[in-house]
Parts: C-alpha cells; structure tokens; sequence
C-alpha cells in the first residue's frame, strides 16, 4: 500500500524522473491540481495542491505512462508495480480528507485529455 507522504511523494517524482520527465512546481489556476504534456515530458504540479491531491495525480499519471523498466533498479521496479497496482477509487472512498479524491487530468499535446473523473471533463476543456 502507498502511504500519502513526503517519502512516497519523493519516490514517484524520483520515477518520473528516471523516465526522463520534467517536474515543475508552478502556481496557477489548475483545478485538478496538475497536468501532463507527453511530447515535452512535462510534469506540472500545482505547488499549492496538497500533498495527497499531488501524490494521487502522480499515481494516476506513472499508471497511464509506459516507462522503460530497463532504466529502474529492482526497489525501484518493486514501487512501479505496486503504483500500477494502486487503486484510486478504493483509496479515494476510504479517505474522508476530499482533496485526496480530486479528479485529476492527463493532457497530451496533441489535445487528446484522458480524465479519471467524468466531472472534469468540462473543466479539461477550459484551457489548463
């Protein structure tokens, strides 16, 4: 089980990064919290979002991701699969804090938005 902390927050932008993305930490008005360019491997996060809302974008993006897995040691393998293994909604119905449950959107450059929550699908086409 992933634990929604700073160690496990560092141990998924760790895998980001190994799989050659860029995280930024911006402000802005991201109603979902965070977003994915895949052309640029961008990451961007929003740095008033809290921990848990950033961590469960993380999670959802690493298990939408395909990653290299010959670029990961074998503790670092062991976390990929146990994210790809996490399941939101369970995780996001035992939570009474409401940010955990916050829809999260993945945006590709070419426009095509995958969403992990029907509700924000009028707001992924606003303009992130």
């Amino acid at each position: 089980m992933i634990k929604f902390t700073q160690t496990s927050y560092d141990r998924l932008q760790e895998l980001l990064t190994l799989a050659g993305y860029t995280i930024r930490h911006e402000k802005g008005n991201f109603k979902s919290g965070s977003c994915v360019i895949e052309s640029g491997k961008l990451v961007v996060l929003n740095k008033f979002a809290p921990i848990e809302a950033r961590i469960t974008f993380l999670i959802d993006a690493l298990q939408h991701m395909s990653i290299d897995e010959s670029l990961l040691d074998e503790r670092r393998l062991s976390f990929l699969n146990e994210v790809r293994k996490f399941n939101l909604s369970e995780e996001a119905s035992t939570e009474s804090d409401a940010s955990t449950s916050s829809a999260t959107d993945i945006h590709s450059a070419t426009d095509s938005t995958i969403t992990s929550d029907s509700s924000s699908a009028s707001d992924s086409q606003t303009g992130h």
